[in-house]
């Protein structure tokens, strides 16, 4: 949800301080791994039957004795999937210290990126993911696109089946990161997806990223509270499961519980990395506490590269 007000007024105060601050560091055209009549020279290739005589390179051609056929890289408009993680690990943070919670910074997220990729003609939708039946918001443009995007984020999550505080241990439900990725699959190609997400669940994830970022270009955006990656060290406490509501009561002070979850966080971050790594797809660490004009000038970067992916 929206906890700092309607999206409207939302949108309005990051525009101010955050998308005003990024203006220009997106580029208004999208290069793509397609050839055609753009500016930009891609490379050479032997001349076929039917090319344009005026993309010849004679000098070239000359020196190889064969005709050789200048290529450059087409600009097309930008169509970009955001994957937002609606689970109840997403609920994390921004307790007691007054700080922002994971949920408002994805919202902040969604609101800022859409705004950015909605412009120039470029479209932008979203796939809003809590477990049940995935939130499809078509891709569009410009700021009202934002404002939509952001009146879904402010309904509450859909779950397939409501459940009472504690009865999701019953179930043992957690958040499907295979079935999140998959549900923009069947949508995006040829796109820019960005993923947020605390990447927080289960499922075999790494073949669904593989298939996704095959035709697509792929951005992971991981939200990170510090009680995530943290125990506080006092006594005796009752620790919950955010994604299943399973609570075990454990001694935070034990040093053996301490190295164990320690050794945990480390293998679990590890294991992340090491998958999208394979994946080819940028993974940035997102805290809640961080500003997000620093998070973004990296993640912007990412959109002016050529997607990978091959036509089918």
């Amino acid at each position: 949800m929206t906890p700092t007000g309607t999206s409207d007024a939302l949108l309005h105060r990051l525009e101010w301080r955050v998308v005003r601050q990024l203006d220009g560091r997106v580029q208004g055209g999208y290069r793509t791994a397609r050839r055609g009549s753009g500016l930009d020279f891609a490379g050479l290739r032997a001349y076929v039957e039917g090319d344009d005589a005026r993309h010849i390179d004679w000098n070239v051609t000359a020196r190889l004795d064969e005709p050789q056929v200048r290529e450059f890289s087409e600009d097309r408009e930008l169509t970009s999937w955001l994957v937002l993680d609606r689970s109840a690990s997403m609920e994390v943070g921004g307790g007691a210290n007054g700080g922002r919670g994971k949920a408002a910074v994805l919202t902040e997220l969604a609101l800022v990126l859409a705004r950015l990729l909605g412009r120039g003609g470029n479209r932008v939708g979203a796939v809003l993911y809590d477990g049940g039946r995935p939130r499809i918001v078509p891709p569009g443009t410009g700021r009202r696109q934002a404002l939509r995007i952001g009146r879904e984020l402010e309904r509450p999550p859909e779950t397939a089946a409501p459940v009472k505080k504690g009865a999701a241990a019953a179930t043992g439900a957690t958040t499907d990161l295979a079935a999140m990725l998959a549900s923009v699959a069947t949508l995006a190609r040829r796109n820019l997806v960005v993923v947020v997400s605390d990447l927080i669940g289960t499922g075999d994830w790494e073949r669904p990223l593989l298939q996704l970022a095959h035709r697509n270009e792929v951005v992971a955006l991981r939200v990170v509270d510090a009680a995530d990656d943290a125990l506080p060290e006092v006594g005796l406490v009752v620790v919950e499961d955010a994604e299943t509501g399973e609570q075990v009561l454990v001694d935070s002070a034990d040093p053996w519980f301490r190295a164990r979850f320690r050794e945990g966080v480390d293998e679990r971050d590890a294991g992340l990395e090491a998958g999208m790594r394979r994946a080819g797809v940028p993974l940035h660490r997102v805290e809640t506490g961080t500003d997000l004009v620093t998070t973004l000038v990296g993640v912007v970067a990412e959109t002016n590269r050529p997607v990978r992916g091959r036509s089918r």
